[in-house]
């Protein structure tokens, strides 16, 4: 995220990166954790893949310093964007850690519990929905911003079909 905003928007300072990821809640969809923005500049800018261009202070708030990325940063970054892109990569998925290991759970809870997940998947598609069309709007997202808030959609959709298809066989016998 850093190397990315700091190719794509110039010089920034600590702040405004994480003032982006606030906003664009990236800690929850993209799990970057924002507490560790700071840490990860001094790092980033150890290992020279960005460098300080200015340090400034305006009034008497904190000192600010500003990053750039440099040409060994641009290359890391398009090392990391292939591998994001190419490489699939699967995380912990603990709906089903829950369904195999909790077999011992009776089946009205399981079942209740499953049409409970359903209908929280619907909510945040309507909730995404609404954002997306708010931000279009607004004029604020791009074809590929529009695109991604639909992909995130379509990931929820294809949930929402695999649970409909399998509710059956999700829940325990007894």
């Amino acid at each position: 995220m850093v190397l990315g905003l700091l190719a794509s928007q110039g010089p920034l300072h600590g702040h405004e990166i994480k003032r982006i990821a606030r906003v664009t809640d990236v800690s929850d969809w993209g799990g970057v954790g924002i507490g560790a923005i700071h840490r990860e500049l001094r790092q980033t800018n150890e290992s020279g893949l960005i460098r300080t261009v200015a340090v400034e202070q305006v009034g008497r708030r904190p000192v600010r310093t500003v990053y750039e990325i440099t040409g060994a940063g641009r290359q890391e970054l398009a090392t990391l964007r292939r591998a994001a892109i190419c490489e699939l990569r699967f995380g912990p998925d603990s709906l089903a850690v829950a369904l195999l290991f909790g077999r011992a759970q009776e089946p009205a809870e399981v079942t209740e519990q499953l049409a409970d997940r359903r209908r929280q998947l619907v909510a945040t598609i309507a909730e995404i929905d609404a954002e997306r069309a708010q931000l279009l709007g607004d004029g604020r997202l791009e074809s590929l911003d529009s695109a991604l808030f639909r992909r995130q959609v379509m990931l929820l959709e294809a949930e929402i079909r695999w649970l409909d298809e399998h509710a059956a066989h999700l829940t325990p016998s007894r």
